[in-house]
C-alpha cells in the first residue's frame, strides 16, 4: 500500500469515526429536544441548542470526505435509532417489538451502507492492470 493510499484510507476511517460522533450528538439534540417541552425549559433548551451546534459541525467535517447522500443515511438513522432507544430511558416511552424489529432494520441498513461504501473506494483505488 502506497503513502498516499494509507494517507486516503486513514481519512477515511478518521471521517467515519467523525460521522458516528455527529450522529451520537444528533441522538443528544433529540433527546434534549424533547427534553425541552417544546423549547419551554431553559435548561433542556440550551443543550438542545449545542447538541445541535456539535451534530451540525461534526456531520460537515465528516461529509467533506464520505459522500453526502451515505453520511446523511448514516447520521439521520443514528440519531432515530438512538433516539427510540433512550427515549424509555429518559421519558418513559414504549418500545415494542415490532418497533425494535423495525429499528433493527434501519441499523442493517446503516451497516450496509458503510459496507457498500468501503467496498466500492477498495474498488476504485485498485491500480489498473496492464
Amino acid at each position: 500500500m502506497s503513502s498516499e493510499t494509507a494517507t486516503a484510507h486513514s481519512d477515511r476511517a478518521r471521517a467515519w469515526l467523525v460521522l458516528l460522533l455527529a450522529g451520537a450528538f444528533e441522538v443528544g439534540y433529540a433527546l434534549a429536544v424533547g427534553g425541552s417541552q417544546g423549547f419551554t425549559v431553559l435548561s433542556w433548551s440550551l443543550v438542545a441548542v449545542v447538541f445541535f451546534l456539535l451534530t451540525l459541525f461534526a456531520l460537515s467535517l465528516a461529509l467533506r470526505t464520505i459522500d453526502v447522500g451515505i453520511g446523511y443515511a448514516v447520521w439521520a438513522g443514528i440519531g432515530a435509532v438512538g433516539a427510540a432507544l433512550l427515549g424509555p430511558v429518559f421519558f418513559g416511552e414504549t418500545l415494542t417489538p415490532a418497533k425494535a424489529l423495525w429499528l433493527t432494520v434501519i441499523i442493517a441498513g446503516v451497516v450496509w451502507l458503510k459496507l457498500s461504501d468501503s467496498l466500492e473506494r477498495r474498488q476504485t483505488e485498485r491500480p489498473a492492470r496492464p
